[in-house]
């Protein structure tokens, strides 16, 4: 059941395609290991992972933009008629610990046409080999750039999972500092208590084909590196609501069978009460970042969603 007012039930079962993605995705070597110790085992001694890298076609789709900031490459995306109004910052997702995925791509290349706006990728140094504050600094550096170059309130802060949390993290620093604010925020399933405190989470845990609490606590741990799991700069969520209150027209997206659902609606009620505009759009049987499955209806919806509230 929808928890308040302000979350709408966009999708009431899920669509033949997604049912055939969900059973793919269900038998294929999973993204994260499926328990705390294969995760830590996963990420001792690990060859550095990298970027997967842009396909070559997108430039002859779009107006490509590479700068080095920090020592990290950061891709921005144009529309071929030139740079769009509204400017997007989008932090991919993969557990603080996973680089940009095959799949964030053609994720990024929906978004600019549906949206008719510019995207900027910054491609984060990934933990354990860098500490978070790396992730933080790089994504502090190229607001930073942005907001000098664009209006602050044409600029919307975007990213999924882990990357949802960035954008998120990002936007709140801003808060705390006194600096101009992005005019949206857009959160693709957003990752809001590394610690998955919330007991109803387990509910939904046997449907999520992809995510653990078990894995997602050990790599919260890590990411957190000592903090505590419910300091609001580690767990949005624990956010204040005077910070709260401050975040721009906010949107988020969560597929009913993933477990950061139960996070998701506890953040719309937190924002709502604090009385930011915000809204939750939730899909019947729709698995983590299911935007990213392009061919879905779902995602479809989804993509449309952002593009009517770039231009509201």
């Amino acid at each position: 059941m929808l928890t308040h007012t302000s979350a709408e039930l966009r999708v009431a079962a899920p669509s033949l395609v997604m049912r055939a993605v969900k059973w793919l995705v269900s038998r294929q070597t999973p993204v994260f290991p499926l328990d705390e110790t294969g995760f830590h085992t996963a990420m001792q001694g690990r060859k550095l992972p990298l970027d997967a890298p842009m396909p070559p076609a997108f430039r002859k789709r779009f107006g490509i933009e590479e700068r080095e900031m920090l020592g990290h490459k950061v891709v921005t995306l144009h529309p071929r008629s030139g740079p769009g109004e509204w400017h997007m910052i989008y932090f991919h997702g993969g557990g603080f610990v996973k680089p940009m995925f095959k799949v964030h791509w053609p994720l990024v290349a929906a978004m600019v046409q549906a949206c008719g706006i510019s995207v900027t990728v910054p491609l984060y140094p990934v933990v354990p080999e860098a500490p978070y504050t790396a992730q933080d600094d790089l994504a502090d550096a190229v607001w930073a750039d942005l907001a000098a170059r664009h209006d602050p309130a044409r600029i919307i802060l975007n990213g999924d999972s882990a990357g949802g949390h960035m954008a998120l993290a990002l936007a709140l620093r801003l808060v705390a500092t006194g600096g101009p604010l992005p005019g949206k925020l857009a959160l693709f399933a957003p990752w809001l208590d590394l610690g998955l405190a919330d007991p109803a989470i387990a509910a939904v845990e046997p449907h999520d084909v992809m995510l653990k609490i078990g894995t997602l606590r050990a790599c919260g741990g890590l990411v957190a590196a000592g903090r505590a799991l419910d300091d609001p700069a580690v767990s949005p969520l624990y956010a204040s609501a005077e910070a709260l209150g401050a975040l721009p027209p906010t949107r988020i997206w969560t597929g009913r069978h993933d477990i950061f659902i139960v996070d998701s609606r506890s953040f719309l009620a937190r924002l709502v009460e604090a009385g930011v505009d915000a809204k939750l759009y939730e899909y019947e049987g729709a698995p983590h970042v299911f935007m990213a499955i392009l061919p879905t209806r779902e995602a479809k919806d989804a993509i449309g969603l952002l593009a009517e509230f770039v231009a509201d």
